[in-house]
């Protein structure tokens, strides 16, 4: 159980404060309309991310033990992929970039987030194989998994939009710190799916 807890809880801080299209879109409006009227924005995930679940668990879960097995690993190197984007990211000097304009409503969001890559990328190569592992333990640690994940996202994108609202955004330093503790954070779960994948 503290297995999958803590790996969807580390891989969900490292995908909310990666920037993305969703953080972008999140920026942008908080800047326009204030934080508090884009916190609810926080919670596009709950939403947009059931229907890409349904139908990448209904793809995974008719797949072979050993392929599988082989999402997993190509999930670990999808991990420490990301890893190695968030740590150049670190020693660029270049911006995120940023939305260039501001959604107005939740449904806006959902629909940002619905058109984000990585939401499939996430499910079909990391989340999905996790959870089916995790459910065949026990479902008990399946439905914690995806509890924590979900749990952690949500917390990290709504401080996001507190902080981007409250003290117009975190200082480039503070931005580069974050992203090398989420590239850490990438590359541990990485070696850790690679690892666990291969003992199997």
């Amino acid at each position: 159980m503290l297995q999958s807890i803590l790996f969807a809880g580390g891989y969900a801080f490292a995908a909310g404060i990666q920037p993305g299209p969703l953080q972008a879109f999140l920026l942008s409006r908080t800047f326009a309309h204030g934080w508090k009227r884009t916190l609810p924005a926080a919670l596009a995930p709950l939403l947009s991310d059931g229907p890409i679940a349904l139908v990448v668990l209904l793809v995974v879960g008719q797949l072979s033990p050993r392929a599988q097995q082989g999402l997993r690993m190509a999930g670990g190197v999808l991990l420490l992929y990301l890893a190695w984007a968030a740590f150049r990211q670190t020693r660029n000097d270049a911006e995120p970039e940023q939305a260039g304009s501001a959604p107005r409503t939740l449904f806006q969001a959902v629909l940002v987030n619905l058109l984000n890559p990585n939401a499939y990328l996430g499910w079909a190569f990391i989340l999905g194989p996790a959870l089916l592992t995790a459910w065949h333990r026990q479902p008990a640690q399946g439905i914690a998994l995806l509890v924590t994940f979900y749990g952690v996202l949500v917390t990290t994108t709504a401080a996001f939009v507190v902080l981007a609202g409250t003290a117009r955004f975190l200082s480039e330093q503070a931005q580069r710190a974050l992203l090398g503790v989420s590239a850490l954070v990438l590359a541990g779960l990485g070696v850790y799916l690679l690892v666990t994948a291969g003992s199997r």
